[in-house]
């Protein structure tokens, strides 16, 4: 398998940060990803708001990829992308919009109401997901393809 790089997970669940139930979209891209051939470094589990900007802000320029899990739909704790922005140096809004329209062609019309970003921090990919095992697992499907080709560009390779 090819090395394509290091990985970290950030999940955003404060459910999941203070023990009320586990975590289950960080061991799906955990495992999806090293499938793909990255090493994944680390799955952080935080509660929502501040401590996923601080965990966002360590693992940019560690990694080639980072992905969140959570915090991105409209409720008022819902706060990723809020955290996410600041620190990205532009944002490469096709890919949201692609995971949003894979959810809504598998007859899942909420996934319109995801506010996830994705974007480039320094030579760090950062795409926020949402937090549901299912959300995840169809993101990956839509990332797989471009995660390679993407992290390749990052490093200065060819079109």
């Amino acid at each position: 398998m090819t090395d394509l790089g290091r990985a970290c997970v950030v999940v955003a669940s404060t459910r999941a940060a203070t023990g009320v139930y586990p975590d289950k979209s960080g061991p799906i891209l955990n495992e999806s990803l090293s499938g793909l051939g990255f090493q994944v470094s680390e799955v952080v589990v935080v509660p929502d708001g501040d401590a996923v900007g601080e965990a966002l802000r360590a693992a940019i320029g560690e990694h080639d990829v980072v992905l969140t899990s959570g915090g991105t739909g409209i409720t008022p704790t819902d706060v990723t992308p809020q955290q996410t922005a600041p620190l990205l140096d532009y944002e490469v809004p096709q890919i949201p919009a692609a995971i949003a329209r894979f959810g809504v062609d598998k007859g899942i019309p909420t996934a319109l109401l995801s506010r996830g970003l994705a974007g480039v921090a320094g030579r760090t990919l950062v795409i926020n997901l949402p937090g549901s095992s299912g959300g995840v697992r169809d993101a990956m499907e839509v990332l797989a393809p471009i995660l390679p080709h993407a992290v390749s560009q990052l490093r200065g390779g060819d079109h």
